[in-house]
């Protein structure tokens, strides 16, 4: 429970400012309504990013104390306020060419103006967070050094001939699908939003590669192993790409940008938090299979993010895809280690191998 304790003080906190906020422009009434929508939109963000918890634990486990703390501090500020609030006012202010301060004030006062502006612009984030995450996914199922397969021989033999180059091809692949849904003013911008996505991806794992001088030849896990920049950098661009998605979920169920913000603000703590139980608690040694899961539910985001910047994806569906897959993968993990446990019992000389 006390990896929890922050983020219920900050709920409390953020909740009594909701409050405080509908209270002063709809009094009683809106005062209750507002802690409504903040706790929907706290329940939304939470459902949106559990696979990201998983996968951030994944990394972390391997870290250093210090780097640990600075993404669960530092990483905390710049997913709440930069991602949460920073990075929808960017998107708005270079598409309609105005400062950020303007952009601020559309949004408190014009929000129907805003969230038209920022779902205009759906799908380049989608392309790029599309990008980011499927090379993600693939690289996780490329990397042959895993010890475990979920999915038995046919992940093994995927392992074994997939590669970083045939990554990126797919990935591509994925974004000239995307363009290929766009009508034609809007191709070329979606193609450059996918491609920075790619960009990126390639440009933190080069500079994670850079600053972990120990590894000869290091693959990507290896590479933001212990904790460095480059995987600092990594973790808030990962962040970035799951985030975007559920701001303009949120758009669905209100308009007040600030509300937005509180919600998804106690969403994000309660991620991080959770992310330190699974470093912590040591969950993911428990659960073997969990970080499968969070990486095939990475995968399948990837492919909704791709078919949303033409289709709608009901925001339930995105969520409840995701957690099917980690709920799952609990499952198997908990049927693999009844199966090992029952192994040792039969042939106890196999416990020490």
């Amino acid at each position: 429970m006390r990896h929890f304790r922050l983020s219920i003080a900050v709920t409390v906190v953020l909740m009594a400012l909701a409050g405080w906020w509908g209270y002063e422009h709809k009094g009683v009434a809106g005062m209750f309504q507002a802690l409504w929508i903040t706790a929907v939109l706290g329940v939304l963000e939470v459902s949106l990013s559990f696979d990201n918890a998983v996968v951030n634990a994944s990394v972390l486990r391997h870290w250093n104390e210090f780097w640990r703390k600075l993404f669960l501090t530092v990483g905390i500020l710049v997913a709440v306020f930069g991602m949460r609030l920073l990075f929808p006012l960017v998107i708005v202010a270079v598409a309609t060419g105005l400062g950020l301060v303007d952009v601020w004030h559309m949004a408190i006062n014009t929000p129907l103006e805003y969230s038209r502006h920022l779902t205009e612009r759906h799908a380049e984030v989608a392309a790029f967070g599309g990008a980011f995450l499927a090379l993600v996914f693939l690289n996780f199922l490329f990397d042959e050094e895993k010890e475990l397969h979920w999915l038995g021989w046919i992940e093994e033999k995927v392992g074994k001939y997939g590669t970083e180059g045939l990554a990126v091809m797919i990935t591509l692949l994925g974004v000239f699908f995307a363009m290929s849904l766009m009508p034609p003013p809007r191709k070329l911008p979606v193609l450059i939003a996918g491609v920075v996505g790619v960009l990126i991806y390639i440009g933190v794992q080069w500079l994670s590669g850079l600053l972990e001088k120990e590894e000869e030849d290091p693959t990507v896990g290896a590479m933001i192993s212990q904790g460095s920049i480059g995987g600092f950098l990594y973790l808030e661009v990962l962040d970035a790409s799951f985030s975007f998605d559920g701001v303009i979920g949120a758009f669905a169920i209100t308009n007040d940008v600030v509300i937005i913000m509180l919600g998804l603000a106690i969403g994000a703590m309660f991620v991080r938090s959770m992310t330190v139980f699974l470093v912590y608690k040591g969950t993911l040694q428990e659960f073997v299979f969990l970080e499968h899961g969070a990486h095939y539910a990475i995968g399948i985001l990837a492919l909704i993010m791709f078919a949303s910047v033409h289709y709608h994806i009901p925001e339930w569906f995105t969520g409840l895809s995701g957690l099917a897959f980690i709920l799952v993968s609990v499952w198997s993990s908990v049927r693999y280690r009844r199966r090992m446990e029952a192994k040792e019992h039969k042939h106890p000389e196999l416990a020490d191998t």
